[in-house]
């Protein structure tokens, strides 16, 4: 019976305001940093299409400036069209190879691809060219996670909290880390101090939770669990996770409501735990 457990991916944007350039309602259509300022606050706006529109036209005026392939870049990314992002990060370096976070960009792009090591070459680069850049430690502890290299993960989570200490998704991801080498006290640590900063995290209640579970703390995981649900009112994960702590107290009727609620949710609940709980509490549902 395996608990869910959601890791959350950042990315750095970059969204440059030129100070005296026009505003989106006034605009030198000549002016390449006119382009990219509109441009930027369409893609603050998630208006993609547009935004593009303006970073081509900056990029038309003025083939020299990183900037608007690397704004471009992120907007591609954000409509998941990695392949141009990618080339667009490719076009930015070019143009100014000490731009640090035009490598994270290109990293995430890579690592949304599955593309791994190709991601930790540009996050080495971009710690390289800026080695007190948390983001590019965070990410790139990321993908060491997907390589299953657990230890240089937290390497990175850490390197990234020391730099930023209040970093609450480099806690979280850490608390994650220790969950899979099952260090669950120190998971435990990482989620509390991830509340800490952020009181309305659901996700951390829900792992904690968790690792309060692994620990056979069942009633601070209900706790957990509660408090995510409050937070969160259609978490699904977390009814499901709070029905395997009712079947471990073998409070079934609660654990069979918490099976109703999480699959009402669209969640697809484990046909090996409904088997045992069905075993347990001797009902068909």
């Amino acid at each position: 019976m395996k608990s869910m457990f959601r890791i959350i991916l950042k990315i750095s944007l970059i969204l440059t305001i030129l100070a005296g350039c026009a505003t989106t309602e006034e605009i030198n259509e000549t002016d390449p940093d006119s382009h990219l300022t509109q441009g930027t606050e369409y893609a603050k706006k998630d208006q993609n299409d547009r935004s593009i529109a303006d970073f081509n036209k900056a990029i038309e005026l003025n083939r020299k400036d990183a900037m608007p392939y690397f704004n471009r870049g992120f907007v591609y990314g954000e409509k998941g069209q990695y392949d141009k992002a990618i080339s667009d990060y490719n076009e930015a370096i070019e143009l100014n190879p000490g731009f640090s976070e035009a490598y994270i960009n290109r990293g995430y792009a890579y690592e949304k691809q599955g593309q791994y090591d190709k991601a930790i070459y540009d996050y080495n680069k971009a710690v390289e060219l800026n080695p007190r850049d948390a983001m590019a430690y965070y990410n790139r502890g990321i993908a060491y996670g997907e390589k299953g290299q657990y230890d240089k993960e937290i390497s990175d989570y850490s390197k990234a909290i020391e730099l930023n200490p209040s970093y609450v998704n480099a806690y979280y991801n850490r608390g994650l880390s220790y969950r899979k080498k099952s260090q669950h006290d120190k998971a435990i640590s990482d989620y509390d101090k991830a509340i800490e900063l952020n009181p309305r995290y659901s996700e951390a209640y829900n792992n904690r939770g968790v690792a309060y579970e692994k620990n056979g703390q069942y009633d601070k995981a209900i706790y957990d669990y509660n408090k995510a649900i409050e937070l969160n009112p259609v978490y699904a994960i977390a009814f499901n996770n709070r029905a395997i702590v009712y079947f471990r107290k073998k409070e079934y009727s609660e654990a069979w409501d918490d099976v109703y609620k999480a699959q009402d949710l669209g969640f697809k609940v484990q046909s090996g735990f409904l088997s045992a709980l069905r075993q347990a509490s001797g009902r068909e549902k």
